[in-house]
C-alpha cells in the first residue's frame, strides 16, 4: 500500500462475513441491538458520574474515561460493519480504511493503559485509604488519563503508516470486516516478518506492560484486604476491585490472544469472531458490570430518577388548571 500503489487510488473491499451470507441478516439484527444498548450503557455512565455529586472521585473520573472510549472503539468500526452487513456493497474507501486502523490502534492502546491507571487507583484506596484524596487529586488523575492518551496516540502514530504502506500488489479484499492491522498484514505481497516482529515489541509496551503492572497492583490489593478485620470491609474492597478485574480479563484476554502470539497464528475465522467479541461484548457488558456490582452507581442512577420524578411532579403541580 506504498504511493504507487494502485490500493490508495480506490477502494478496499471488506469481505467480513460474506462467506456466511445465510448469517449476515441475522448479524445486522444482533449487532445493531448491541450497538445501541452500548450507546445507551456508556452514555448513562458518562452522565451520571457527571450529573452526581456523590461521583465526583476520581474512580469514577476514570469510569467516565473508559465509558467515552468504549464508545468511540465501537463507533470507530460498527457502523461500517452495519452498512455492510445490509447490502450488497462492502467497500470502504482508502481514507476511511486509513482513519479506521489510525482509531481501532490509538483507542485501543489507551484502553490497556488506562486500565493500568484505574488499578493504580484501586491500589490507593485499598493500600492508603488516609491519603486517598490527597495521593490521587485531580492534577494527577488528569495527567495519568494524558500519558495514557498521548501513548496511545504515539502507538498508532508508529503503527499504521508501517502498516499501510506494506505492498499488496493491487489486492484489495480485506479478509476482515474493518480495516485492522493483522488482516492488512496478511494483505501483504512482501515478507512481513519485520512488521510482525516490531507489533510484537510494541505490544509488549503498551498491552503486556500494563498487564503485569495490574496484576502486581491487585497482588498487593489482596494482601491489603486480607488483613481487614471485618468481613464487611473485605466484602466491599473486593466488590469494588472485582468489577474492574472483570473487565481487565474480557479486554485484555483478547487482545493478548490476537496481537501477542508470534506471526498472529490465530485463524482467520477465529480473528473475525474475536475482534467482534471486544468490539461488542466488552462495551456492552462494561456499564452491566460497575452498575450491577456497583452500590454507588445504581444509588446514583436511582437519586436521578426520583429527583426527575419530583420535578415532573411540580410541574404538574404548579401548571393552572
Amino acid at each position: 500500500m506504498d504511493g504507487t500503489n494502485e490500493s490508495n487510488q480506490g477502494n478496499f473491499i471488506l469481505l467480513g462475513f460474506s462467506d456466511r451470507p445465510h448469517l449476515e441478516r441475522i448479524l445486522f439484527v444482533v449487532i445493531l441491538i448491541a450497538y445501541l444498548l452500548i450507546l445507551v450503557g456508556n452514555t448513562t455512565i458518562i452522565l451520571v458520574s457527571w450529573l452526581d455529586p456523590h461521583l465526583h472521585t476520581p474512580m469514577y473520573f476514570f469510569l467516565a474515561h473508559l465509558s467515552f472510549l468504549d464508545l468511540s472503539f465501537t463507533t470507530s468500526s460498527i457502523p461500517q460493519l452495519l452498512y455492510n452487513l445490509s447490502g450488497s456493497d462492502k467497500t470502504i474507501s482508502y481514507t476511511g480504511c486509513a482513519i479506521q486502523l489510525f482509531l481501532f490502534l490509538g483507542l485501543g492502546g489507551v484502553e490497556c493503559l488506562l486500565l493500568a491507571v484505574m488499578a493504580y487507583d484501586r491500589f490507593v484506596a485499598v493500600c492508603k485509604p488516609l491519603h486517598y484524596m490527597v495521593i490521587m487529586n485531580p492534577r494527577l488523575c488528569l495527567g495519568l488519563v494524558l500519558i495514557a492518551w498521548g501513548c496511545g496516540v504515539a502507538n498508532s502514530l508508529a503503527m499504521s503508516p508501517v502498516t499501510l504502506r506494506l505492498p499488496c500488489c493491487g489486492r484489495h479484499s480485506v479478509d476482515h470486516f474493518l480495516c485492522e492491522m493483522p488482516a492488512l498484514i496478511r494483505m501483504a505481497c512482501v515478507n512481513t516478518a519485520a512488521i510482525e516482529g516490531t507489533v510484537f515489541v510494541l505490544a509488549v509496551g503498551i498491552v503486556l506492560s500494563p498487564l503485569v503492572f495490574i496484576l502486581v497492583s491487585y497482588g498487593y490489593i489482596v494482601r491489603a484486604v486480607l488483613q481487614i478485620q471485618s468481613a464487611s470491609g473485605r466484602q466491599k474492597a473486593f466488590n469494588t476491585c472485582g468489577s474492574h478485574l472483570t473487565v481487565v480479563s474480557l479486554f485484555y484476554g483478547n487482545i493478548i490472544y490476537m496481537y501477542m502470539q508470534p506471526g498472529n497464528s490465530s485463524s482467520q475465522d477465529q480473528g473475525k469472531f474475536l475482534t467482534l467479541f471486544y468490539n461488542i461484548v466488552t462495551p456492552l457488558l462494561n456499564p452491566l458490570i460497575y452498575t450491577l456490582r456497583n452500590k454507588e452507581v445504581k444509588g446514583a442512577l436511582r437519586r436521578l430518577l426520583l429527583h426527575d420524578r419530583e420535578k415532573k411532579r411540580e410541574k404538574v403541580f404548579l401548571e393552572p388548571f
